[in-house]
């Protein structure tokens, strides 16, 4: 009986249940606590460039943090890219804001500088500067890191660097998340490691993180009874989850060598068939490879693929749907050129954990270059 292949499942490294111990031996189940403290500052040693680090329930809830930190309200306009998970979006409109959808730009599938400028000047000529702009670093490859800050400094608008899908990646050597007014991370079951459920807010300015832990643990004042001038959120990890993501830190270079090899597998194996296209690295991108990806010329070749693996229990996923394609979205301002469209249509992600065997990424391109044979 053949074993079902995930998209990418969790893999634990070996401490983590040790961590997770400690915290039960020591009786500290609660959202703060020794392996928080511990967890946060391996993050911070790893991304270094003097960042803090608030470890909080999800990366969704580090999106919400940081636009409430620079101060979106009601009816201000953020620009958010497209092309992405609704994470990234959705926090907008808990605050009340307004999402504007950014497409993509075709060499890293992310927000294009050219499409930011537009929609920044549009915003200004209809006399609504826009309070933030949330790019995505997808599926681990790093957006124009130089061209997207210029434009963001040359209006003064912060950036919320979204990489919930890229820690281990760098640009120009330097780590993800480390180049925006606020980075949010993400610890989701999927990603490259997990706490099961987590996330993280990180910034070069320690009163940002500061503010972050005061609003994630309810904005309690510091009175001997709770007292409360601000609305605060429960968004603060538990020390029991912070411990999983303690052990996962350790392997998390061992995680992303793994992700890359399976990138270089499957690229090895498929880049003969013309039909497949892959998403290269630029130079100076170095991506975690969190999914590989792939480019089919036509959405029912692509479908027929997905089908043929689902029947042999491999899971595989589309390319995110765009945001402005996205019912709940119908209504937001959009600048787009049908990138995004066409990735969404064309794009399939395959089975990417840092756990899968040699014979796992084979069973999927054995089934891969049946289907594109038979289609001939």
């Amino acid at each position: 009986m053949k074993t079902k292949i995930w998209l990418s499942s969790p893999h634990m490294g070996g401490n983590e249940q040790n961590y997770v111990q400690e915290a039960f031996d020591t009786n500290w189940i609660a959202p703060l606590g020794p392996n928080v403290n511990a967890f946060e500052d391996s993050i911070e040693d790893y991304l270094g460039n003097s960042v803090k680090v608030a470890a909080l329930s999800s990366g969704t809830a580090a999106i919400h943090l940081a636009l409430e930190l620079l101060g979106v309200s009601h009816g201000d306009e953020v620009i958010c890219q497209t092309f992405t998970f609704s994470a990234s979006a959705n926090p907008i409109t808990y605050l009340g804001g307004r999402p504007v959808f950014v497409d993509s730009e075709r060499e890293t599938w992310n927000i294009s500088p050219e499409l930011l400028e537009k929609a920044i000047l549009d915003c200004l000529a209809n006399g609504k500067k826009p309070k933030a702009i949330i790019a995505v670093h997808l599926y681990g490859m790093p957006y124009k890191v130089d061209e997207i800050n210029e434009i963001a400094a040359k209006y003064n608008i912060p950036v919320i660097e979204d990489s919930a899908e890229a820690l281990g990646s760098t640009y120009m050597n330097n780590p993800c998340s480390t180049f925006g007014a606020i980075g949010i991370l993400s610890f989701n079951g999927n990603k490259i490691i997990t706490t099961s459920g987590g996330g993280a807010l990180v910034s070069e300015n320690e009163d940002l993180k500061k503010k972050a832990v005061f609003l994630a643990t309810q904005a309690r004042d510091n009175a001997p009874h709770y007292e409360h001038s601000h609305i605060g959120y429960n968004y603060r990890m538990s020390n029991v989850l912070a411990g999983i993501g303690r052990g996962q830190m350790e392997v998390l270079e061992d995680r992303v060598n793994s992700r890359r090899c399976n990138f270089d597998y499957y690229k090895s194996n498929l880049a003969h068939i013309s039909e497949i296209e892959f998403l290269e690295e630029p130079d100076g991108f170095r991506s975690n490879r969190w999914l590989s990806c792939i480019l089919i010329p036509s959405f029912n070749v692509r479908e027929k693929i997905r089908l043929a693996l689902l029947e042999e229990d491999i899971e595989s996923r589309p390319l995110w749907k765009p945001m402005h394609l996205q019912p709940v979205f119908k209504d937001c301002k959009i600048y787009v050129d049908g990138t995004s469209e066409e990735l969404f249509q064309r794009g399939l992600c395959l089975p990417s954990g840092s756990n899968l065997q040699k014979e796992d990424l084979d069973r999927v391109i054995q089934i891969i270059l049946k289907v594109l044979i038979h289609d001939k």
